[in-house]
């Protein structure tokens, strides 16, 4: 039998701990990879952002700021980009050109305050403002959420249970109404020729579904298609007013903060446009670039747009009467923001009833089509 001496126990410390090393070496080279193209939740940089403004206002300098919250960050990812961050800057380059190599992390809308934060010197107010837009975005991303989280749990469930009772339970029906030798209610007939069906092309019906899909996706992300799930979208009932609401809030909030910020206006268009993720507001946002390029101004371009309400339209033209467009703009979200609010409440509480009352409907029609050969059995057998 072996004995152990120290020098055993301690190359076996040497590989434990140089195995662990290199478990941790691998883990961090793969972090480093990932940095680039991961994409950072909106929450995880508010509370970045929150706590980067709160250190600031406090005196503490950047590079310490940074190394804190690199200590307290949870995501190892954005751990890596801190970090990174942190190194760019005490080698000298600016927070908004570090902050730029991530854009999968940091936005434009926040590289772009940033800058202006760097600029004007108040770099700590304006991460404080940025980070009550995130906040706000959040708050709104949640709520919408929160009211689909139910119709499409309820919908789950629903074709789930369909599903289970056509091909697992119906069969067994079917195989007790064959020896009656008479021929069944259509409703019955309907439904084991269904359950038969989706027996036979299961595999196929969801390769089909994953196909849909997938194109679906490919061609929602061209410029054609975008504009055509837009058009539809719109034309919803209730939906579309929601979905309408959220992007002229989103619309408003955006251009006010960079406004406030000082960022040019040219800018500040490019980027509400590339955050709008909605073509009719890149639409509009391009024309008013243009349009103010020329000597224009932004009421005019608003004015013959369809897409937005008189409301903004007027609040607008006001905001550059009085020189307090940024303000105007901001009253004009917090206004559709309360909209939103109804509106998604009523949507719940009307979703409910109506989600309960289709799912008795379905299971219920599909229970009565089954027994209703037992309840017709004297006419069936004979």
């Amino acid at each position: 039998m072996a004995t152990l001496t120290p020098a055993s126990l301690n190359a076996s410390k040497k590989k434990k701990l140089s195995f662990a090393e290199g478990q941790r070496l691998a883990k961090r080279k793969s972090y480093e990879k990932q940095a680039p193209r991961k994409k950072i939740k909106l929450q995880e940089l508010t509370v970045f952002t929150q706590q980067l403004a709160a250190m600031l206002e406090a005196g503490l300098p950047l590079v310490t700021s940074l190394e804190a919250l690199e200590d307290q960050t949870e995501n190892p990812v954005f751990q890596v980009i801190i970090r990174n961050v942190r190194t760019d800057v005490s080698a000298g380059k600016s927070f908004s050109e570090s902050c730029a190599i991530y854009p999968r992390a940091f936005p434009n809308l926040f590289i772009s305050m940033v800058e202006a934060g760097e600029a004007s010197g108040g770099l700590a107010e304006i991460l404080d403002k940025t980070s009550i837009y995130f906040e706000e975005t959040v708050k709104l991303i949640k709520q919408i959420k929160g009211a689909m989280t139910y119709p499409i749990a309820v919908i789950g469930l629903s074709v789930g249970l369909v599903n289970i009772l056509l091909i697992f339970v119906i069969p067994v029906f079917a195989e007790m109404f064959a020896d009656f030798g008479s021929e069944l209610p259509k409703p019955t007939q309907i439904l084991i020729d269904l359950s038969e069906f989706l027996k036979s092309y299961i595999v196929f019906i969801i390769i089909g579904f994953a196909g849909f899909v997938w194109a679906f996706k490919r061609v929602v992300s061209t410029p054609k298609g975008r504009r055509i799930k837009d058009q539809t979208m719109l034309k919803l009932p209730v939906i579309g007013e929601l979905t309408r609401k959220v992007c002229l809030s989103r619309f408003c909030r955006t251009y006010a903060i960079l406004m406030r910020a000082g960022v040019p206006i040219l800018r500040t268009l490019e980027i509400v446009r590339k955050a709008s993720d909605n073509t009719y507001i890149e639409s509009a946002c391009k024309e008013v670039s243009k349009h103010i390029s020329q000597g224009g101004q932004v009421s005019e371009v608003l004015a013959v747009d369809p897409y937005f309400p008189p409301m903004v339209k007027h609040m607008t033209r006001a905001g550059e009467q009085t020189g307090n467009v940024d303000g105007m703009m901001v009253k004009v979200a917090d206004f559709y923001d309360n909209e939103v609010d109804t509106l998604v409440a009523a949507l719940t509480s009307l979703m409910e009833p109506l989600l309960i009352c289709f799912l008795g409907i379905v299971v219920g029609g599909i229970v009565m089509a089954m027994f209703l050969p037992i309840f017709q059995l004297s006419s069936v057998v004979g």
